[in-house]
């Protein structure tokens, strides 16, 4: 199994949310309502740590008429919690190799970083003009959600902000603020709730990263 996989693999284990929705699933499977009633979070939250156990195989979805059931990938969590065993026992034989292999892999990621801030970079001036206005909307949805990330880090964490207020900062962007306004709470970077909005943390907001 590739690092990377391993490591999307523990990373998505390390979250106490998580790893109750585990011990929750472990019983059956459940629709996302029924696991943020069980836990006391909101829908959206269920959403992005769905997100992040389907992307690391440890949960699939099952779809009846309208509701998403999901249920633990018994197979692929078992294989996936050996695989670090496997990684261990080579390690023992081969710890040169194996060391060089993980300076490599730990390299390859820094080089990943790197480019990837080089193309967000390279978005924003394409997208944005030297004052700061947005030409366009983007109809790629990798550089919508560069450009949406850009935008929203502009505003306060904790602080809840009524309809008009986010209208209003939008609007130093781009005109229509409505459409982004509603990209905003569907790439979940704002939670609403009756007209109040408030962002969410950024470990639930949409990533141009993670698609493929």
């Amino acid at each position: 199994m590739q690092l990377d996989k391993l490591v999307t693999f523990y990373k998505a284990l390390g979250d106490p949310t998580r790893v109750r929705i585990l011990a929750i699933l472990a019983n059956g499977p459940l629709h996302g309502q029924a696991l943020a009633g069980k836990l006391g979070v909101t829908p959206p939250t269920i959403t992005h740590h769905m997100a992040k156990l389907r992307e690391a195989g440890i949960v699939y979805e099952r779809r009846d008429k309208n509701t998403i059931y999901f249920s633990l990938h018994e197979v692929n969590l078992k294989r996936q919690t050996q695989a670090i065993w496997n990684v261990l026992e080579r390690a023992k034989d081969m710890r040169s190799s194996e060391a060089e292999w993980f300076a490599q892999a730990e390299e390859n990621h820094e080089q990943r970083r790197a480019q990837m801030a080089a193309e967000h970079m390279h978005v924003i001036k394409s997208f944005l003009t030297p004052d700061g206005k947005l030409k366009q909307i983007p109809s790629q949805r990798k550089k919508k959600l560069i450009v949406f990330e850009h935008m929203v880090r502009g505003l306060e964490h904790g602080r809840k902000y009524k309809e008009q207020e986010i209208n209003d900062y939008i609007r130093q962007f781009h005109e229509d603020y409505a459409t982004i306004r509603r990209e905003f709470v569907m790439n979940h970077y704002m939670y609403r709730e009756d007209g109040i909005y408030e962002l969410n943390p950024e470990e639930m907001w949409a990533k141009a990263e993670d698609l493929h």
